[in-house]
């Protein structure tokens, strides 16, 4: 009969929701991570002599850094290790637990961080912008959680059953592919919605002696429609990644900056720059 119950995952799950409130730039999430598996270790070394409960707990103090996402399942496969192998072979558990990091922390933030937090934000920013709506940050916020929450659960209750046998089956590849299939599905939706969330066109238009004035924005949509939202959205990607994200403030009071002088400009001299 395993030693490990259906009742100490749960502890392990609902333990995991704090799981980057310990991160450190020494260790990463190797504290809070032994955290969340210690009811793991509290039943598997109860009749252990002090040695070696301290030995297990120094084992997974090692540095492990991963998509906080994929840690449920990550300790789920080592609970089953390390409820399985003696102490000889204890080895083996950090070594899958590390081996596990790189390709875990590549699928997360493909699926979750450049594909599902786009869409989400982009749904709740929608709702603010559209009709002035305050339940948007609501909605991003039920919509993040309702993935994430089952994804947990399960995740730390299917590593433990049948974890090892899809690292045995080549299942980290598969991780992979799909990683690169969410990397592809989040730029597909972030440019789908790039026209109906970002709004930019330009007013000016010169007035030759003869004909109708030449509207500059009608001669950028014969060239590409929406051109403008999209080279702004360039701008701002390539200053935020250039700033690696430390000057997403600066962007955008950047952007209010302009579209207040913008404003300004059209009010006080009539050229329309931008709307």
């Amino acid at each position: 009969m395993p030693k490990i119950t259906k009742k100490i995952l749960n502890k392990v799950f609902w333990r995991t929701q704090a799981s980057q409130f310990a991160h450190n730039y020494e260790r990463m999430q190797s504290l809070s991570l032994t955290y969340c598996f210690n009811p793991v270790l509290e039943e598997l070394y109860k009749d252990a002599p002090k040695e070696e409960r301290v030995h297990a707990l120094q084992r997974h103090l090692e540095y492990f850094n991963t998509h906080p996402l994929a840690i449920p399942f990550i300790l789920g496969i080592s609970a089953a290790l390390e409820e399985t192998t003696t102490e000889d072979q204890k080895d083996s558990v950090v070594a899958i637990k590390t081996s596990l990091m790189g390709p875990f922390a590549g699928l997360g933030d493909s699926m979750l961080n450049l594909t599902w937090y786009p869409i989400a934000g982009s749904i709740g920013a929608s709702m603010c912008v559209g009709n002035g709506s305050l339940i948007g940050p609501l909605v991003m916020f039920i919509m993040i959680n309702a993935l994430y929450w089952p994804i947990k659960y399960f995740g730390i209750h299917w590593g433990y059953s049948k974890g090892m046998q899809l690292i045995e089956n080549g299942g980290v590849k598969i991780f992979d592919r799909l990683g690169n299939l969410a990397n592809v599905l989040g730029v597909m939706v972030v440019g789908g919605l790039i026209p109906s969330t970002v709004k930019l066109a330009t007013g000016l238009q010169f007035k030759f002696s003869e004909g109708d004035p030449l509207v500059i924005q009608t001669q950028l949509d014969k060239v590409m429609p929406c051109i403008l939202p999209v080279l702004l959205t360039f701008i701002c990607y390539k200053l935020i990644k250039k700033g690696q994200g430390k000057n997403t403030a600066k962007v955008i009071l950047g952007l209010i900056v302009v579209a207040l002088l913008s404003a300004l400009i059209a009010q006080y001299t009539g050229w329309q720059i931008f709307a």
